[in-house]
C-alpha cells in the first residue's frame, strides 16, 4: 500500500501506528487482492488523515462482540470505538430503531416527541436527579461545544481550564480545549482563553507524587484558578480512555472543591467511559461527587445510531435568549429509541453486575501476565477498562513501542482487536455483554502474543 512520508512525524499520536514495516508486513500477510483494491480506492476517495489513512483493512459485517473482515474472519473487538457496550447490532435496538422508524423517522424543529422526553427524563435519574436539564446532539463533539457555550453564559468567563493529552472532541472549540497534538497541530489559533495543565498520571507521574492521594498532581490545577481569577469551566475526562488514566478519589473530592472555590464549573466528558464501561452508569459516580455538566456520546446510541447528551445541574438552566445546540438532528426520535433500548438493555440484563464480575477475572489474569513478563510495566483497569503499558526497562520506563506494534498484529492474526495508545499501551475495552469464555479466549490470545516477544 502507499504510503506518505512526510505524515511520519504524526505516526506515535494516541492511535496505532500505521505507516510503519509492521503494518506493511501486515497487508502483505493477510490482505487479499480484492481488500487490497478496497483499501486503495477508500485512499483514492477520501481526504486523508492521521490515524486512518491508510486504514488498516475492510469490515463486512458486525454482531455482538465480533467484527468479521471482507476475507471472512471473525475478530473480537475490544475497541470499537468504545461504542460497543452491548457489542454490535443488539437485536433489542435494532427492533426499536425499526418500530421507531414506523411511527415517526423524524422530528422537525418546534416540535418534540415521546422517545426524545422519555430518554431525557431516564439520564436524569440515572443522577439519581442531581443533573436534571438535558440537550441532545448528533455527537459528543457537539455536546461538547454546547456545554463550552453555556459555561460561558452561566458564569460570564471565557477561559477554561483543560488537560494537556486529553480529548473531547473533533471541532475547532473541542479541540481547544483538548490537548493532543495531532487534532491540534498546525491548526491556530485556537479558542482564546483554552488554558492547560499536565495531567494526572499515576505511572509516569512528574511531580513524583508520593501519597495515594496524588496530591502535588493538583497543585497546578490550584495555582491557574488562584492566579487567573476568571476561569468558567474545568473540562475533564473523568477517567483518561486511551491510556486509561484514573485518579484517585481524593483527587477529585479536591478538584470539586477547588471549582467550587474559584467559581468554575467542573465539566466532565464521560463519552468513552459512560454506560457501564467502568463498572458503574457513569464514571464519576465512583468519586463521591456531582458535576457541574456531563458530556454523553459514543454507547448511547446502542452503537448503531450516532447519539450524545449533555446533562447540566437544574441551576445551569440560564440560556433561555440564546441558542446553546439547535441541531437539526436534535431530537431525534430514531436515535433516543435506540438510547432508551440501549440504557433498559443494560438494566435488564444486569450488565454493570456482569462488567464487575468480570473486571476480577479481567484484573487477576493481567496481573498474573505482569509477574511474568516483564516487558509489562503497568497495569491499570476499572471495570472493563484496562491498559497494560509495556515497556523496554522497568526501571527506566522506556516506552516498548516496536514491541506493542507487534504485539497487537500478532493478537490480529489469532482473532483480537483493540487499541494501542500513546504507542506502548495496549488499551482493552471488552463490550459488556462478553461471556466469561470468549474473556479467557481474548486473554489467551494477548498473553500467547506477548510471550513471542
Amino acid at each position: 500500500m502507499p504510503t506518505n512520508p512526510e505524515n511520519k512525524a504524526y505516526m506515535k499520536t494516541e492511535g496505532d501506528i500505521n505507516l510503519t514495516e509492521g503494518r506493511t508486513q501486515w497487508w502483505a500477510e493477510h490482505i487479499d487482492e480484492t481488500s487490497r483494491a478496497y483499501l486503495q480506492e477508500d485512499e483514492d476517495v477520501f481526504l486523508h488523515q492521521t490515524l486512518s489513512t491508510p486504514c488498516l483493512n475492510v469490515l463486512s459485517s458486525c454482531k455482538g462482540i465480533y467484527v468479521q473482515d471482507a476475507q471472512g474472519r471473525k475478530i473480537m473487538d475490544f475497541h470499537g470505538n468504545n461504542v460497543h457496550q452491548l457489542g454490535f447490532g443488539h437485536p433489542a435496538v435494532i427492533e426499536a430503531m425499526k418500530q421507531q422508524l414506523d411511527e415517526l423517522s423524524f422530528c422537525t424543529r418546534r416540535y418534540t416527541n415521546l422517545p426524545a422526553i422519555e430518554l431525557a427524563t431516564k439520564l436524569t435519574e440515572l443522577t439519581g436527579g442531581a443533573l436534571s436539564r438535558v440537550l441532545f446532539a448528533p455527537g459528543a463533539t457537539s455536546a461538547m461545544g454546547m456545554a463550552l457555550k453555556l459555561a460561558r453564559a452561566v458564569t460570564g468567563r471565557y477561559k477554561t481550564l483543560s488537560m494537556w493529552g486529553a480529548f473531547h472532541g473533533a471541532s475547532l472549540d473541542a479541540i481547544s480545549v483538548g490537548g493532543e497534538g495531532a487534532f491540534r497541530r498546525g491548526l491556530g489559533p485556537l479558542l482564546p482563553g483554552a488554558e492547560h495543565v499536565i495531567p494526572f498520571n499515576s505511572y509516569r507521574c512528574v511531580f513524583g507524587c508520593q501519597d495515594e492521594a496524588h496530591s502535588l498532581c493538583l497543585k497546578p490545577i490550584e495555582y491557574v484558578l488562584e492566579q487567573d481569577g476568571e476561569i468558567g469551566a474545568v473540562v475533564i475526562e473523568t477517567i483518561r480512555n486511551t491510556d486509561v488514566q484514573i485518579p484517585p478519589v481524593p483527587y477529585y473530592q479536591k478538584l470539586r472543591e477547588l471549582c467550587d472555590k474559584h467559581g468554575a464549573l467542573l465539566i466532565v466528558d464521560e463519552t468513552a467511559t459512560a454506560f457501564g464501561r467502568t463498572g458503574t452508569m457513569f464514571a464519576y459516580q465512583h468519586y463521591g461527587i456531582t458535576p457541574d455538566m456531563i458530556v454523553l456520546g459514543k454507547g448511547l446510541g446502542g452503537g448503531i445510531f450516532p447519539m450524545a447528551a449533555l446533562l447540566v445541574k437544574e441551576e445551569l438552566n440560564q440560556a433561555q435568549t440564546m441558542s446553546i445546540g439547535h441541531y437539526t438532528h436534535e431530537k431525534s426520535p430514531v436515535g433516543a429509541s435506540a438510547g432508551l433500548a440501549t440504557l433498559r438493555v443494560i438494566e435488564e440484563e444486569n450488565l454493570l453486575e456482569q462488567a464487575n464480575y468480570l473486571a476480577g477475572i479481567l484484573k487477576q489474569r493481567l496481573q498474573e501476565m505482569m509477574e511474568k513478563y516483564l516487558i509489562i510495566g503497568d497495569i491499570r483497569q476499572l471495570g472493563l477498562l484496562a491498559a497494560v503499558e509495556l515497556v523496554a526497562d522497568r526501571t527506566t520506563k522506556e516506552p516498548a513501542v516496536a514491541e506493542a506494534e507487534r504485539v497487537m498484529y500478532a493478537c490480529l492474526a489469532r482473532g483480537l482487536n483493540f487499541k494501542v495508545s500513546k504507542g506502548n499501551v495496549l488499551t482493552l475495552s471488552p463490550p459488556l455483554i462478553i461471556t466469561e469464555a470468549e474473556l479467557n479466549e481474548a486473554l489467551d490470545i494477548l498473553e500467547k502474543s506477548i510471550a513471542e516477544l
